[in-house]
């Protein structure tokens, strides 16, 4: 089984980039165009709106990387991103961007009908940030906010909507954050909300929300039994898709705890081992 310091490390690392709706603007073109970014961790869920237009245009993650070396210790880790722009399923250009913490750096946008390249630039908002956030997944447009609300809601393609209420951190200091991932090793990529535990703070406890393929809808996640396990919550969840185990780890006095899960043949999360760790 994995350690959990080392799986805490790479959620840190790897998932909890937090999506800010980044508001972009041509620098070289004769007639002057903005647009809002909207994206999850690892560049999924992304789509943007250009300034004056209702639509929404997807965009597929063309590819992600992760640089956490070569900036150096102490540096923030380097997110490269590169999007494929999807218009009625067809190709129509490329973005990419790279980003350091909330720092945008060399955002590009090429046209597919004629390959010209424009370069953007990051439009500083002014005020404080609102905290809205939305994703485009599995043609579902989801929309919640960070900071001030719990409101979760969930805009389906035949029009259909689904309101939620999802748990909010207890202090004023604490944001909602979010993450994309394939938590039941189905394919299929499902949501998941966090807020740090309501004692000391050190974990983050989970809402997550699983696709449906069948239905196309999002279903809340159904807890697992935790008679055996040493964490009675999802909390700090990480996956090992190789080994299809979901992981769930909490603190208790002065020790880290950690619980492995496995999916049986009808889909209900079953506990499979547990580990303590003293400091």
């Amino acid at each position: 089984m994995k350690k959990l310091y080392l799986l805490f490390i790479m959620t840190i690392l790897g998932n909890f980039l937090q999506a800010q709706p980044v508001t972009l603007r041509s620098v070289d073109a004769e007639k002057e165009f903005r647009l809002k970014l909207y994206y999850g961790n690892g560049g999924k869920g992304a789509f943007v709106q250009y300034e004056g237009k209702k639509e929404i245009i997807p965009l597929r993650v063309k590819s992600y990387r992760l640089d956490t070396i070569s900036g150096g210790p102490g540096q923030p880790a380097k997110h490269y991103f590169v999007w494929d722009e999807m218009v009625k399923g067809k190709f129509n250009g490329t973005y990419k961007m790279v980003q350091m913490k909330n720092y945008i750096v060399d955002p590009t946008y090429m046209r597919a009908t004629d390959f010209r390249h424009f370069n953007l630039e990051l439009v500083e908002e002014e005020g404080d940030p609102d905290g809205d956030d939305q994703y485009l997944l599995h043609g579902a447009r989801i929309s919640f906010n960070h900071f001030y609300n719990n409101k979760l809601l969930i805009e389906y393609p035949d029009g259909k909507k689904m309101n939620a209420e999802l748990p909010f951190p207890d202090s004023p200091d604490a944001a909602q954050q979010s993450i994309i991932e394939d938590y039941n090793f189905d394919g299929y990529d499902d949501l998941a909300f966090t807020i740090p535990d309501a004692g000391m703070g050190v974990y983050s406890m989970f809402t997550i929300y699983l696709y449906n393929p069948k239905t196309k809808r999002f279903e809340l996640f159904k807890e697992p039994d935790y008679s055996k396990s040493s964490c009675s919550c999802l909390c700090d969840v990480s996956v090992d898709k190789e080994h299809k185990l979901l992981y769930t780890g909490c603190r208790g006095g002065a020790s880290w705890h950690q619980d492995a899960y496995r999916f049986d043949k009808n889909g209900v999360l079953r506990w499979v081992a547990s580990q303590k760790q003293e400091e």
